[in-house]
């Protein structure tokens, strides 16, 4: 008997069959496109290849069960699937989806010819329903940016990527959805999401305004002018004056996200996981208050697989941190460059990546351990000299980048029984963005130059100029309240922006009296 070699050759080739998915990677808040070839030929082996981690490897006990648990079959032949580009680790479980189709495709269970025009991820259960991913939104981009006819994902997360125009965006339910799509026998309705629309509805729902604190009107006039610069502020009193309750309606007094913020905000919630399911654009700015047990990577992003940290999650918004020497010094100390770059970058021995981290910070503190010092009727119980230990747990650099230095004092009782409503959020808002506005303009030709926060030392000495009158009041106030060398280009910075908010194109006598008032921990005997 005779072997007829073409014969075996011709019955080994029909075995082997390559078929190609398409999925995303996502590092830091961008995605790359991720090709997974999957070869099924003679054998029995199952390989998977192309840096894949112990998620995506423990994948292929799920899409086995939800392939088989969906009347379909997966072959006992040798199976290979290649995730490329190989030197890019995978992470997550998002790629069971596109491994599970190519698997169908290269078994000729289902047509293969309109598979190469959508990206496909998803998170397979075992009965085969798809679970939400992360980073869906930065894979849209990146598919539109690519040419994809669409995008092919779970129904959680549809609303997110259809933000993306130009891009069929397929939410599905589960495995049978996205076969039965592919083989024509059903079809799939493309989410649409009217971004406008949506956006300014969503800005608007606020359930907190300013016009539920009574009193404070000094307070209120500090945060006033830190939105209106963009500056920093931290808010020094006793317990129960009110220094949380302002915080959190600090938001509703910045400029509302326009698209372009919204969206880059959207991506790093995205990529984080922080996104609700069915949500889509962040519409408002984000309000990020960490416990003070919070470690220094939870707080700047990174861990064993990198993710955003708390100053990246209120990037475009406000980071609270609440009882601020309570946060361990190293945390502390990580601040201070994010501060200033307004970006984070994590590094590691194989790659790096960068996160935004254009926030504003608003912290608060007790003056001292028993709370009392300075308290208008109740006497400090603390120790001589335990307040400036107490102070000097917040460092001088990180000081420095603070510019409102706020005492927050106790409500009297006929305030806090006043039926009279405070200034409303939305009338004190009107004012920030006409100074915003005057501040846009100031800066048009400044590269990430915004507001008044963020000029460096030599726009303030050509954009803050004094009169006389001005420069002998600070003069003098350098000198009598003994303030620190750090305070003058703060003072400036702050002055600037109450002329602003005065509609004033020069700084006067009145706004560099109101900003001194603003630096009270730089005051000589401050704490005593």
């Amino acid at each position: 008997m005779t072997l007829d070699i073409e014969t075996i050759e011709q019955e080994e080739s029909n075995d082997i069959s390559l078929v190609k998915t398409f999925g995303g990677a996502v590092f830091g808040v961008n995605s790359t496109t991720i090709t997974a070839e999957v070869n099924v030929s003679t054998g029995t082996k199952y390989a998977l290849v192309g840096l894949p981690d112990s998620a995506v490897r423990e994948g292929f006990e799920r899409i086995q069960a939800a392939i088989r648990n969906n009347d379909y079959r997966v072959p006992g032949k040798k199976i290979v699937i290649n995730l490329a580009p190989a030197d890019i680790r995978k992470e997550g479980s998002a790629y069971d989806l596109t491994i599970a189709i190519g698997i169908l495709a290269a078994t000729q269970q289902i047509p293969e010819d309109q598979i190469g025009q959508y990206i496909i991820m998803g998170e397979l259960s075992l009965d085969g329903s798809l679970n939400p991913i992360k980073g869906a939104l930065p894979v849209a981009i990146q598919a539109r940016k690519e040419g994809f006819k669409g995008f092919i994902l779970p129904k959680q997360n549809a609303k997110e990527a259809a933000i993306v125009d130009k891009l069929e965006v397929l939410g599905a339910e589960n495995i049978t959805d996205v076969i039965n799509f592919f083989k024509g026998t059903q079809k799939i309705k493309p989410t649409v999401f009217n971004t406008r629309e949506q956006f300014f509805e969503d800005f608007k729902n606020t359930s907190i305004d300013f016009s539920d604190v009574k009193g404070q009107d000094n307070i209120k006039r500090a945060l006033e002018i830190a939105a209106a610069g963009g500056h920093n502020v931290i808010l020094i009193g006793p317990p129960g004056a009110g220094k949380t309750m302002l915080a959190k309606r600090f938001p509703t007094i910045l400029p509302p996200l326009n698209l372009h913020e919204a969206l880059e905000t959207t991506k790093i919630h995205s990529v984080a996981g922080k996104l609700p399911a069915n949500s889509s654009l962040v519409a408002s700015r984000p309000f990020r208050s960490p416990h003070h047990t919070i470690s220094d990577v939870a707080l700047v992003g990174g861990g064993q697989v990198p993710q955003p940290g708390e100053i990246s999650l209120s990037h475009n918004g406000v980071l609270f941190l609440d009882e601020l020497p309570e946060f361990k010094r190293t945390v502390l100390e990580v601040l201070r460059q994010p501060m200033e770059e307004r970006m984070i970058t994590i590094s590691r021995a194989r790659f790096t990546v960068d996160y935004p981290a254009n926030f504003m910070l608003v912290a608060s503190m007790n003056p001292c351990p028993c709370g009392y010092y300075n308290h208008p009727s109740k006497e400090c119980v603390c120790p001589p000299g335990v307040v400036q230990k107490y102070l000097n747990k917040i460092s001088g650099p990180l000081l420095d980048r603070i510019d409102l230095h706020v005492e927050v004092t106790p409500v009297s009782y006929s305030k806090l029984s006043s039926k009279e409503a405070g200034e409303s959020s939305q009338s004190i808002r009107e004012r920030v963005i006409a100074a915003r506005n005057i501040q846009v303009k100031r800066f048009d030709q400044e590269k990430d130059l915004h507001c008044n926060a963020q000029m460096p030392s030599q726009q303030v000495r050509k954009i803050c100029e004094l009169d006389p009158a001005s420069n002998n009041l600070l003069n003098n106030a350098m000198k009598k309240l003994g303030l620190s060398a750090r305070a003058y280009d703060r003072i400036l910075k702050v002055a600037r922006t109450i002329a602003d908010l005065a509609n004033k194109e020069k700084i006067s006598f009145e706004h560099i009296a109101e900003a001194i008032q603003f630096r009270n921990l730089d005051k000589e005997g401050w704490a005593g």
